[in-house]
């Protein structure tokens, strides 16, 4: 072990009312203490963690309140789930069993959610799941989660651009008569050139995020807005329209159909973990993230519910296996101007997502370049904006690209299979931050601690291998080995615990 002399040379962290501290010091007489086979995880101290983001004239700018987060998180999570893979999961999987496959994937959401408010009102520092681990579980389980969330996000806002895409130019031809040029709307392999609307949208509000996390809150919350007000449209319509016999049968492919449903919708919950990824850019951090996590999930819950309630009851199941099963159903009872409304507010909703998906991307890539896991160039913050400006930026000149050119298949699956895994880590992160930590100050505690995040973690290994194809588990270890090249031969080495 180094010498003191060594240690002189290093910087120390400063937490506020506390002596100065070295944060490879406290590493290292923890590794004393842990077994060899563990060094592989080692742990970032929760000091070190709060100090880094401790610096209020170098950190990000703390401008959202609950009302943001809260938007925020419903912006993320109504979109591609609830406008496109609730049709898909009706009509392969549960039929109009998709509302129980929404209440168990709502379930499995808020075990994870109650485990994601301790950790962030505790630990409320940029990286979400990312972070959580890290202070918890160790380096290496902290950059297989880090490694999963660049899939989700990454390659999500990719995927969900090009549905953008798709909706904008049905919204454009059914309302005015508009064709967009298949060379400018569709990517090389299906016979155009490039999905120019694709690669724009993310380009767009790109720009939007480096320009600032306040302008962005602000512009989130109006299309929040707007998308909640067109699902209630759909919902008031669609009321007046059920036919009760479009239920029965309830459960076509039986119970295992409903959790194969369960799986696959499982991506409409995605986002309040996003959540999360703003802690630093939270003016209470303690007392908001725990009310926006929560108040995001219950309110799309809710909607979840209704909504796939009435789209099952107005249309045969069989027949929802469509791009846009919600518009679609209101057209097919022949309410075209009402699918046209609905289809608007899928782009509004989608647009959301994106925004919420590059957001959290960007903020994953800071906190990870911040610990030297990846090129400090990420965690470069704008002098004026105060933003993650060339991380940003470098994001989303590739996600543009990937939508621009790439034939993307639905990646739902394997968004869902690194969701879950991280949230089955995040849970045991609580069990674990109890034990080393009981002292730690906790703006929210997760009620019936430790059977309550131990049945989250369970929950999520379970779905994971009870509602998702065995390819989707495949191509996850295969994403998983591409990532232990990287970290082995580049950040284990730069390392800021090192």
């Amino acid at each position: 072990m180094e010498g003191a002399a060594d240690l002189d040379d290093e910087p120390r962290f400063r937490i506020a009312g506390q002596r100065p501290f070295h944060a490879r010091k406290v590493v290292d007489r923890q590794l004393l203490n842990l077994p060899m086979a563990l060094l592989l995880g080692r742990r970032k101290p929760i000091a070190a963690v709060l100090a880094q983001c401790s610096d209020e004239t170098q950190g990000l700018k703390r401008s959202m309140g609950v009302w943001g987060l809260t938007a925020l998180g419903v912006g993320a999570i109504i979109g591609t789930g609830i406008f496109v893979l609730t049709g898909k999961a009706a009509a392969t999987s549960a039929g109009p069993g998709i509302v129980v496959s929404f209440v168990i994937a709502g379930i499995v959401s808020t075990l994870a959610a109650l485990c994601y408010a301790e950790l962030a009102s505790s630990v409320p520092v940029s990286g979400s799941a990312y972070t959580y681990v890290y202070a918890t579980l160790g380096e290496f389980v902290a950059w297989i989660v880090g490694w999963g969330l660049i899939l989700e996000y990454a390659l999500g806002a990719a995927t969900v651009a090009i549905g953008w895409s798709g909706y904008l130019s049905d919204f454009l031809s059914a309302t005015f008569g508009l064709v967009i040029p298949k060379s400018l709307s569709t990517n090389p392999f299906e016979g155009g050139i490039i999905n120019l609307p694709a690669a724009l949208i993310i380009l767009i509000i790109t720009a939007l995020l480096i320009r600032g996390t306040q302008e962005s809150d602000a512009v989130n919350k109006t299309i929040v807005a707007i998308k909640l007000c067109v699902v209630l449209f759909f919902i008031a319509i669609g009321l007046g329209h059920i036919n009760p016999a479009n239920w029965h049968p309830f459960a076509p492919f039986g119970f295992s159909g409903i959790i194969k449903g369960a799986g696959l919708v499982f991506f409409a919950y995605i986002g309040f973990d996003a959540v999360s990824t703003s802690a630093e850019e939270v003016r209470n951090p303690a007392r908001d993230l725990p009310r926006g996590i929560l108040a995001s999930l219950a309110i799309c819950t809710v909607l979840y519910i209704i909504v796939s309630a009435v789209l099952t009851g107005i249309v045969p199941y069989t027949q929802l296996n469509v791009p846009s099963p919600v518009s679609f159903s209101l057209i097919h009872i022949g309410l075209a101007w009402a699918g046209a409304i609905v289809a608007l507010g899928a782009i509004a909703g989608l647009t959301t997502v994106l925004l919420v998906l590059l957001f959290g991307q960007s903020r994953v890539f800071y906190a990870m370049s911040r610990d030297g896991l990846l090129p400090p160039i990420f965690s470069k913050v704008h002098p004026v904006f105060r933003t993650p400006y060339v991380s940003s930026l470098l994001i989303g000149v590739v996600c543009a690209s990937v939508a621009a050119i790439g034939k993307l298949d639905v990646v739902a699956d394997l968004v869902n299979i690194g969701t879950l895994a991280a949230f089955a880590l995040v849970s045991l992160g609580v069990v674990v931050l109890r034990q080393r930590d009981p002292d730690l100050k906790r703006g929210f505690r997760v009620p019936g601690s430790p059977v309550v995040p131990i049945l989250s973690a369970v929950a999520a290994i379970a779905l994971i291998f009870n509602g998702l194809p065995a390819q989707t588990i495949e191509a996850y270890f295969i994403w998983l080995a591409i990532g232990l090249v990287v970290y082995f031969g580049y950040s284990r080495r730069r390392s800021l615990l090192r």
